[in-house]
């Protein structure tokens, strides 16, 4: 099927990870715009990069072009904020596959267990390129939105109270908080997943109706106090992240002058950089606090190995064949597999 995403690959092309930086180019000069961007909760290391791109807008274009940044879901709910881009309501929004997997179904390949993301700037280079797949700007594209940057979300990993899972036969039985494909993969290791809503996870492991719980780290246990609770954590299991972006309304790009359509460009590393730095600051004060009070557990390669081959990919088999008839899921899968080889090679093999 041929789709036409003439918008987004305008975007596209200008935001490769080798723009000029924008902080030392030229004042650019054009009409007053503010967009209006909606996202949930507070400001935080995700959020550092729609700060950094309004700190931009607004430096190189005299407070011309800015965007107006509704926390707290001001603007619209997190699950509905496509549906406010749609209706003209917004004019960019932070997106999560989670919050509404019907309506982004191929986004939902960033959420399969044990993908090869081994690091921050991995993740970054991985998804950043599969955003720009069919699949995923067509999910986007029915909603009158395109995508513009991945909002980088560090691996979740496993917080937990009583003996620290040391290999893979050590999370038979336990009962865990984790919910989608990695909920899928731990029950495949003879874990127990459930659904606990994150502000109820400190409870359950205080009270024992749950031994571990994924978040994404360290940033989110330490939010949720769950290290104050449990006496381990994993650190290199890597066994998920979420599927998270920025997008924005075509309508409203498409009005924008040709210097600011470049200035959004110019400015997206920079985005990336911000928000990197910020995980970096934060994993920076709170691993030694971890280290102190509860046990790290960390896999050998074999190990991580096995955990992919044994509980990854057979859900990623899975989801494949649930969605090739709705998509090219296979295509999709295998752009990040193969995006995945290439950041390894970039940041992470020697």
């Amino acid at each position: 099927m041929r789709i036409s995403v003439t918008a987004s690959a305008t975007l596209a092309i200008g935001l490769a990870f080798g723009s000029t930086g924008s902080s030392q180019a030229q004042t650019i000069e054009g009409p007053k715009i503010e967009w209006k961007h909606s996202l949930w909760g507070k400001r935080r290391a995700n959020t550092e990069g729609i700060e950094k791109i309004n700190e931009i807008l607004k430096a190189r274009t005299n407070g011309n072009f800015s965007i107006k940044i509704g926390y707290g879901e001001v603007f619209s709910k997190g699950a509905e904020n496509l549906d406010a881009i749609k209706i003209g309501a917004i004019d960019t929004a932070d997106i999560c596959n989670f919050y509404h997997p019907g309506k982004t179904p191929a986004w939902m390949v960033f959420s399969l267990p044990f993908l090869p993301f081994e690091s921050l700037k991995v993740t970054r280079d991985v998804t950043d390129a599969v955003q720009m797949h069919p699949a995923l700007v067509k999910d986007l594209d029915q909603w009158g939105a395109q995508p513009y940057y991945i909002v980088v979300l560090p691996q979740s990993e496993f917080m937990g109270k009583g003996k620290p899972p040391k290999n893979l036969e050590d999370w038979k039985g336990l009962r865990l908080r984790a919910g989608g494909g990695l909920g899928d993969a731990m029950r495949i290791l003879g874990a127990v997943p459930s659904t606990v809503p994150a502000t109820d996870v400190y409870t359950a492991m205080e009270r024992g109706t749950i031994d571990g719980a994924a978040f994404p780290h360290t940033y989110a246990h330490m939010a949720y106090q769950i290290h104050t609770v449990a006496s381990w954590f994993t650190n290199n299991m890597n066994p998920s992240i979420s599927g998270c972006g920025v997008a924005v309304s075509k309508a409203s790009y498409e009005k924008l002058p040709p210097q600011y359509q470049k200035l959004l460009a110019e400015a997206k590393p920079e985005a990336y950089d911000a928000m990197l730095s910020a995980y970096e600051k934060v994993d920076a004060e709170n691993l030694p606090v971890f280290r102190k009070r509860l046990t790290e557990v960390l896999y050998t390669e074999a190990q991580l190995k096995e955990f992919q081959e044994k509980a990854g990919k057979p859900v990623w088999d899975k989801w494949v064949a649930d969605n090739q008839s709705k998509f090219d899921a296979k295509g999709v899968l295998d752009m990040v597999l193969a995006e995945a080889d290439k950041a390894i090679a970039k940041h992470v093999k020697k």
